[in-house]
Formats: structure tokens, sequence, C-alpha cells
């Protein structure tokens, strides 16, 4: 029977498996409609045999095993491991069935580099070049690459990363090769994409405040409509909650209540109740009695309220009213 499952209804197995409070826990990080399918799968199954689930829970362990193989020493290291463990052809079943779904990203060696280390490689390189590197690289490292670039090469790489699109196989291989001394790395045979507003947003949220102004003035001299692109997305409405109740008590005497009342509309209740821990009793009771008399609303007026909210919070950062916790490991709040 196992061997005539689709991998859907392997899953289903799996889960029935692992009992419903495991399996809880593991919905919570699938989307909407997987959980659909599962759910339909999991009703659909009325008995599995002993030897199909241990069969399939075996085969869940062993594609878990490989994976983290190649994730600590790349997709040959894995192949060394298992043929060692399994024999030649089960490592090859196993390493065939991950890479038909796991995207090996390029510069996976590169992201097992220290930062520091990685600069040397690459500082003098071209700033296309540092760009393409560091876009494939998780926001932290690439935001302590590009804080410790000099202070012309950053505004230069930030933004190349942002209006940067799609990078053919061939470019990266190059680029790859130039800093391939120790490991080895698979590039998927398709066109691959990185970079873009959010990869620059991700990367500028991690880096100190004086690199992001840094890089920040000279961006809107450059291009002015990808500055503001980037600046109204490093700070959304919802990541108010980040802000310390001095903070937010400030944003609300600046902002307009009709304002607030439309952007709490559409967020969270913790952002809701964050809001409204700062403010006095009757102020919060006239906030949610004004948002109850609004009835429904059009979530680009929502949008809107909530942008100008956010504007008003950058513009008190910028005043040094307020302060944004970031990433930078050297901003001391006194």
């Amino acid at each position: 029977m196992a061997k005539g499952l689709s991998g859907k209804q392997k899953a289903a197995v799996l889960l029935i498996s692992l009992g419903p409070e495991v399996s809880a826990q593991v919905f919570k990080h699938l989307r909407d409609e997987e959980i659909e399918e599962l759910t339909i799968e999991i009703a659909n199954i009325r008995k599995v045999n002993n030897e199909d689930r241990a069969a399939i829970v075996g085969e869940f362990h062993d594609l878990l095993v490989a994976k983290d193989y190649i994730s600590s020493g790349g997709i040959e290291y894995a192949r060394e491991i298992l043929e060692k463990a399994l024999g030649s052809q089960k490592a090859v079943d196993i390493i065939q069935r991950l890479t038909a779904t796991l995207q090996v990203k390029p510069f996976d060696f590169v992201r097992k580099t220290d930062p520091s280390q990685l600069l040397n490689f690459i500082q003098s390189e071209h700033p296309q070049t540092i760009a393409l590197i560091i876009a494939y690289l998780a926001a932290d490292q690439a935001a302590a690459i590009l804080s410790a670039l000099p202070a012309d090469l950053q505004a230069e790489v930030a933004r190349r990363v942002a209006i940067m699109d799609r990078t053919s196989p061939e470019v990266i291989r190059e680029v790859e090769r130039l800093l391939e001394r120790k490991l080895s790395t698979v590039v998927s045979a398709d066109f691959t994409s990185a970079g873009g507003v959010q990869s620059v947003v991700d990367i500028l949220n991690q880096v100190d405040r004086t690199t992001e102004k840094t890089i920040m003035e000279s961006m809107e001299i450059q291009d002015p409509e990808l500055a503001e692109e980037i600046k109204k997305r490093m700070f959304v409405f919802e990541d108010i909650v980040q802000l310390d109740d001095r903070s937010i008590q400030q944003v609300l005497r600046e902002v307009d209540s009709k304002d607030l009342g439309l952007a709490l509309k559409g967020t969270n209740e913790e952002v809701a109740a964050k809001v409204q821990k700062n403010m006095s009793k009757r102020a919060a009771d006239m906030l949610k009695e004004d948002m109850e008399y609004m009835g429904p609303v059009r979530l680009r007026d929502v949008e809107d309220a909530q942008q100008r909210i956010v504007n008003v919070i950058r513009k008190l950062e910028e005043a040094g009213e307020i302060v944004i916790a970031r990433g930078g490991g050297d901003e001391v709040i006194v």
C-alpha cells in the first residue's frame, strides 16, 4: 500500500501516526489550502496497517536526516554520509527525492561563512557582484556585511539589491566560482529570483541607524521613488508593538483620532491592546465607540490611515523623539 500512495496521502498517514496534539502543531506552519487538502486525505483514510505506517514514518525520517545533512554540508556531503549508512541505491533514491522538491539556493556555502571573513572576499568586488551575493544571504548576515562596507559603497549596493530582479544561472555560477574555494554547491538550472525592494528592506531593518540613514539619504538623491518605496516598507503599522510605552504615547499625541480608529479596524488584537493600554480609559472607550460607529470600511482606507500613522512614527524617529528598536547591536538607549 505505501508504495502506491501519493505524497499527500503519505503526509496524512504521518500526521495520523504523530497523533492529534503534534499534528495540530504542524498545521500551524501550513497554509490554509495545505491544511484543507491534508484534512481531506486524513478523512479518506480508513485503515493503515502497522507495516505501511512504519515504512512511511521511516521514509519521513530518512528525508529529514538527509535534509539536515544537506543544510550542514551540501548535497555531496549528504550523499556520502547516506551511502555509508544506508547503501548507495537508497542514498541516491533519497537525494533524488529531496532535490526534486528542495531548492538548494545559490551561494549556499557562503551562508555558513562568518560575515567578517566573507567581507574580506567581496569588499573589493564590483557593487553589482556584492549586491548579487548579499541578496542571497540571510538578512542579518547581509546587514553585517552592508554595515561594514564604506559609506559610499553601502548605498550603491543597497540600491542594486533593491532593483535586482532575475539573474541568469550562468552569471550566478561565474560569481560562485570566484568564492568557491572550499565547498561546492548545486545551482538550479532555472532562472532564480533574489533581491528586490523587500530584500533590501529586510537588510536595512537589521543594520544600525547610522548605516540606514547613510544609505537612505544617498538613495533619496539617486532614486527618490525607490527610496520612498523602501521607506514605506521599513516600518509597517503592526510594528508599533515594538515601541515602548512612552514612544507610543508620543505617537498618539501626534495622530488624528479618526486615522487611529481606521487603522485599528484592520489590525490584530495585540496591536489594538498595545495602543489602548497607552490611552486613558475614557479615550480608549471613545475610540471603541468611534470604531463601532464606522461600521464596515474599505481596506484601502484602512491601509492609507495606517501609512499616515507610520509616517508620523518615522518623522518622530528622525527628530530623535522616539526610538525604533533595530539590529546592529550597538544602539544604546539612555
